[in-house]
């Protein structure tokens, strides 16, 4: 590509018949800068040199990515007050950015698309702004100084954003639940037990009112056969929370016609209206929250 924003200026190729071959078949041909004077095509032979540079770059910094995973935090709770929410490393920097007040509250906007795409657009223009033929950074004052400067300004913030994050656990007495899971891990091994399981599952919603005669009277006899002593479903489907979606009078005409073509039974004429009453009343009182 020619330097400069000329449209006249004339651009020469390496490839042209006018550069003399050397005489010598098993010699390496020399590079552009054998030829004063004359540029490189920027399409495709610079392109693909970034391309594969960049390629590089990514690599290595997936690498690194996998190698120093983010550990599990605390799972996002809003009733505890200890908690402190952190971004993985590769964003400590603009995290702590965002802190600041000028870039966030009533000016989130900016600070969140107004900087970073000022950013991400002089990256996009450098190529087009910058065209002087001079390669070495240290004659390039303007270019080299920006990018200095953004990599101390992310060092900075990381490091700053680092700080504040580890005096807020020292402050709170706070240690990291990976930090705990460690320490677990470690103990269990030491002493010669299995690695612990941190998984954490869900407890059944108990049963509303157990102690109702109904309880015993109908639901252990007619119904636990397909929906669980629990009520949790087992054949059939689960009666918890069956309160939150029926009322009283749909769940007493389930009971009483039965459901899908049978595999619900009609409990007519088998359950006396005062059971069936008594049984609708007590199914609609199991809600969950």
């Amino acid at each position: 590509m020619a330097h400069g924003h000329k449209s006249d200026e004339k651009i020469v190729y390496v490839g042209d018949s006018r550069v003399k071959k050397s005489g010598r078949r098993d010699s390496t041909p020399p590079d552009y800068t054998s030829f004063p004077g004359k540029s490189e095509a920027f399409i495709p032979n610079f392109l693909l040199k970034e391309w594969m540079v960049g390629c590089v770059v990514l690599v290595g910094f997936l690498v690194w990515v996998m190698a120093e995973a983010a550990p599990l935090g605390y799972p996002a709770d809003p009733t505890n007050a200890s908690f402190i929410p952190m971004p993985d490393w590769y964003f400590l920097f603009l995290y702590q950015f965002l802190k600041y007040p000028y870039v966030s509250q009533d000016y989130i906007l900016l600070g969140t698309l107004g900087i970073p795409g000022i950013m991400f657009g002089a990256l996009m223009l450098a190529p087009f702004l910058d065209t002087g033929k001079e390669r070495r950074f240290y004659r390039r004052p303007i270019a080299s100084s920006l990018m200095f400067l953004s990599i101390a300004a992310v060092v900075y913030l990381t490091v700053v954003s680092w700080d504040h994050y580890q005096y807020q656990l020292e402050e709170k007495g706070i240690v990291p639940e990976h930090h705990e899971r460690a320490d677990k891990v470690r103990e269990a091994l030491e002493r010669g037990e299995e690695r612990p399981s941190f998984l954490k599952t869900a407890e059944a919603p108990a049963i509303i009112e157990p102690e109702d005669p109904i309880f015993a009277s109908v639901v252990e006899a007619q119904c636990i056969g397909c929906h669980a002593a629990d009520l949790n479903g087992a054949g059939g489907p689960s009666l918890l929370g069956i309160g939150n979606r029926m009322t009283s009078e749909e769940i007493a005409d389930i009971i009483i016609h039965g459901k899908n073509n049978g595999s619900m039974p009609a409990f007519e004429g088998t359950l006396s209206t005062d059971e069936i009453n008594q049984l609708a009343e007590w199914l609609a009182k199991q809600t969950q929250s």
